[in-house]
């Protein structure tokens, strides 16, 4: 066995093969770029080297680099992950080169099936069946020729392709003269190579992959089936093991199927056979084959008890393995389902979000796994693939086993940078999901309501606050927090039966404009300000019905420095020291410690119901704001007599005094 390995990789797979290696006390060497300085796989590594600054292509795919740490740190083994370098032939053969093992299979074994028309002609070889497709195309009107032969709708594939990149549905000759050049140009631009091939879509279609791990002598077993169906743009959301709905006959002979393609090849180390399977006729057909560990292995993991990681450096290494035993041990327990928490706006088009998160707590337990990379106060940085975690879970049953990760979710937090939470609490709990009858084109017509604010125009200083704020901590130097006119604040708070401690907005001087995703109540209470709803000037003080898609602009402040934005259920936002309330010049508390921005998004309770008879206040209770204050001062406690004589002290307070700046702290004030 090895003594210590270099891990390729950064975030969620990093931490995941640290892991293993610290099980089987082997030293770990880990790279990051420097915006990856804080991650979690830095500091749980044995040693860690940096890669400086730049995004992926300077840093994780700077294969000189990091063949310079693995030999400066003794390193005699690479482990790739997924992604980055992890099919890349030209870098398994530097490897070779230098004397460094890595951790997969051959660049030939790469090579072959990295190509996927080569790969259709290796399965075409070893009988697995075929959708009907193409050979490579020369143009165009080769392609044209190829779709009228073999019917639409098609399918125009990179043959380099992978990750959803490089594939375009047609449904016509038009839309695949259409989509012929983008394609092209997608191969070249992020695989080198603008080949590209046709192959028939089937309409109603699961995606089934069979785990597979080969010892490059000729022998080659199946651990199981995932159904990674949930698929939004190619990329999967969703994966279990194993596959919901499966006769017994098609599951064996799935397994038969990828174990004996992969054995022709002599195929050596992890890999995963992936299948197109038909719910119409109960057929499936060869997809590809990804010559890496997947992002999904934790559920095979889960389902059978082994350490997919641990058979590849043991494979790797030398070590004794045998094959055939690991398969007559292997048993099947349970279900396991996963989902990826990403870094990305579902509200947006899942526009990735990368940004500060000042929230971040994971649960722990029986059945529970979440390989993640992640703290609070950490930056997710913009360079790299914005997956945050992968939460696995498993029990006795399916059924068990969604309920377990739908609690899961439910007990996870984050906040700051938007994330696919919500999108996917809400998916794990719907019932077509519930019921295994997915396919790939499921998640194109699933929907969920989103309960957010998102900030158009931030203006002067708009803070998060809440009643009666961050009380007690002067002795560590920490002052009072919350709003401050909190009269106004709690009355608007009233106004909306909400508890007294809700959160809401404490605007400056200029307000915000806001949009609202869901239908909601609101009121805007202290000082005088134009608000409008749409274009439509509303009161303050009395409570305003929004539905979705609404927005507010709140204008500048007429008398006064401060009015207060209410909302039904309040704004939610983790305390921090027991309290939301925003401390700027500390930075915390609040959202992400500091007033709003453009493109913040605030969440809402999506759990609170209308009231249908809003109360008006009384108007004894409404406070007269205007611009001239008496405020109740006394000198001292620490006075300046050579610099301020009693004369000098008489005249400031027999003076009328103007206030330069709305800008200062309480501490301040």
């Amino acid at each position: 066995m090895f003594s210590k390995v270099l891990i390729a990789n950064r975030g969620a797979i990093a931490t995941r093969i640290l892991r293993t290696l610290k099980k089987l006390n082997i030293t770990s060497v880990v790279v990051y770029a420097e915006c990856d300085a804080k991650s979690l796989h830095v500091s749980l590594a044995d040693e860690a080297y940096s890669l400086g600054d730049g995004n992926a292509a300077t840093t994780y795919l700077n294969t000189d680099k990091l063949l310079q740490i693995c030999k400066a740190s003794g390193a005699q083994a690479i482990h790739p992950g997924y992604g980055f370098l992890s099919e890349n032939t030209e870098f398994v053969a530097l490897c070779e080169r230098e004397g460094i093992v890595f951790i997969g299979p051959t660049p030939e074994q790469m090579h072959r099936f990295g190509l996927k028309h080569e790969a259709r002609r290796l399965a075409l070889a070893a009988c697995v069946p075929l959708l009907p497709g193409s050979e490579l195309l020369s143009d165009v009107n080769h392609a044209c020729t190829e779709a009228n032969r073999i019917g639409y709708p098609i399918m125009l594939k990179s043959t380099a392709g992978g990750g959803g990149i490089g594939m375009q549905l047609c449904h016509s000759e038009e839309a695949l003269r259409d989509a012929f050049d983008k394609v092209k140009r997608l191969g070249a631009n992020n695989f080198s190579d603008d080949g590209v091939f046709l192959e028939k879509f089937v309409q109603h279609a699961r995606h089934i992959e069979v785990q597979v791990f080969g010892d490059g002598k000729g022998n080659a077993i199946a651990i199981g089936e995932r159904d990674c169906s949930s698929q939004r743009r190619n990329q999967k959301v969703v994966e279990e093991c194993p596959a919901p709905h499966l006769s017994d006959a098609t599951r064996q002979a799935l397994h038969n199927t990828a174990a004996t393609l992969l054995a022709s090849v002599q195929y050596r180390n992890a890999g995963t056979v992936e299948f197109i399977y038909d719910t119409d006729t109960q057929d499936f057909y060869f997809l590809e084959v990804n010559t890496r560990l997947q992002v999904e292995h934790g559920v095979t993991e889960a389902v059978f008890g082994i350490d997919l990681v641990e058979w590849m450096l043991r494979q790797a290494s030398g070590d004794t393995f045998d094959l055939t035993h690991a398969a007559s041990e292997l048993q099947a327990s349970g279900h396991a389902v996963q989902v990826r928490l990403y870094a990305e706006d579902p509200y947006l088009q899942f526009k990735p979000c990368p940004g500060f998160l000042s929230e971040v707590f994971f649960p722990e337990g029986e059945g529970i796994r979440i390989d993640h990379w992640i703290e609070s106060g950490m930056e997710i940085p913009p360079y790299f693939d914005p997956m945050l975690a992968k939460v696995i879970v498993h029990d006795t049953s399916r059924e068990a086993a969604l309920a377990k990760l739908n609690h899961v979710l439910h007990e996870i937090k984050l906040y700051g940078s938007e994330t696919n939470l919500a999108y996917l609490r809400a998916l794990t709990a719907d019932s077509q999901l519930r019921a295994g009858q997915v396919t790939t084109q499921y998640l194109n017509h699933f929907t969920h309501q989103c309960h957010r604010i998102d900030v158009l125009h931030a203006g002067t200083q708009t803070t998060l606050q809440d009643f009666p704020g961050r009380q007690g901590y002067w002795h560590v130097g920490i002052p009072p927090s919350g709003p401050f006119d909190s009269y106004s604040f709690r009355l608007g708070n009233r106004l909306l039966n909400n508890p007294e401690s809700a959160v809401g907005l404490e605007i400056t001087l200029q307000g915000p404009s806001l949009v609202f995703s869901a239908p909601t109540q609101v009121v805007i209470t202290g000082a005088e300000v134009e608000v409008k709803h749409n274009d439509t000037s509303v009161a303050l003080w009395e409570v305003i019905n929004l539905e979705a898609g609404d927005t507010l602009n709140i204008g500048r402040i007429a008398t006064g420095a401060r009015c207060y934005l209410c909302v039904r259920g309040g704004i939610q936002c983790p305390d921090y020291l027991g309290s939301a309330s925003t401390f700027t010049l500390g930075q915390f508390g609040g959202h992400n410690g500091r007033a709003l921005q453009v493109g913040d998004v605030l969440a809402l309770s999506a759990d609170v119901t209308p009231i249908e008879t809003p109360a008006s206040l009384a108007k004894t209770l409404k406070p007269q704001i205007q611009s001239r204050w008496d405020l109740r001062v006394i000198y001292g406690p620490q006075g300046a007599p050579d610099f301020f004589t009693p004369e000098d002290i008489q005249t400031f307070f027999a003076n009328e005094w103007r206030c330069i700046t709305t800008q200062a702290e309480q501490v301040f004030a």
